[in-house]
């Protein structure tokens, strides 16, 4: 299948979905209005379990293989919380005062900032900025990370992009499934994508 080819979608079980992430067999997500965090069946989207979020206004959701990390664009403040409880193991101020999406590379963070167009890596253990680089999106809402590269999607073009994790430089792009993608997440072998406009979530084939 090439790039961008719908493999399945399902209604997401919550409206208003701002963060996606794979703990290696199911779906998390943040929903900003009613501030849930929650395990969804990657086959029906049926909900698993849920808890508040930490912030005020949850957005971005990443998994590092033993917590969840979240953004809560109010405060810029970024919290890890356990995956069962929903409690708090850490938090820390972003670098940014916009942050949106926040993956996880295996031994750092990354946010993406929708106001400087910039993707931030930074210490998980105090917050402090790595490098940053120039985002190929006009509005990077949300980021994944695939073991090598970046993959982010842009809720201006409708379009989903990835990028070396070094330079920024675009290595292919493809238009989302729908005209209002917010959220990506990396499976290990394809992406999933929530669209604000239909309150779909696609699996999305990579090659």
């Amino acid at each position: 299948m090439t790039l961008g080819t719908v493999i399945r979608s399902f209604a997401a079980p919550l409206t208003n979905v701002r963060g996606l992430a794979w703990d290696g067999r199911a779906l998390w997500i943040a929903q900003l209005a009613a501030n849930l965090i929650a395990q969804l069946n990657p086959i029906t989207g049926t909900v698993i379990r849920d808890f508040a979020s930490p912030g005020n206004v949850g957005q971005g959701l990443a998994w590092d293989g033993r917590a969840l990390w979240t953004t809560d664009t109010a405060v810029g403040v970024l919290y890890q919380v356990d995956l069962v409880t929903g409690t708090v193991i850490s938090a820390f101020a972003t670098p940014t005062d916009d942050p949106r999406g926040v993956t996880w590379d295996g031994r750092n963070l990354w946010i993406s900032d929708a106001t400087t167009n910039l993707f931030y890596q930074i210490n998980p253990s105090n917050g402090l900025v790595i490098t940053a680089i120039a985002s190929p999106a006009n509005a990077p809402t949300d980021l994944a990370w695939d073991g090598s590269t970046l993959w982010s999607c842009d809720s201006q073009l409708a379009m989903f992009y990835q990028s070396s994790p070094i330079t920024g430089a675009v290595i292919q792009s493809a238009a989302t499934p729908a005209a209002g993608p917010y959220s990506i997440a990396w499976d290990g072998r394809t992406l999933w994508l929530n669209d604000l406009g239909t309150n779909l979530i696609y699996q999305i084939a990579v090659n």
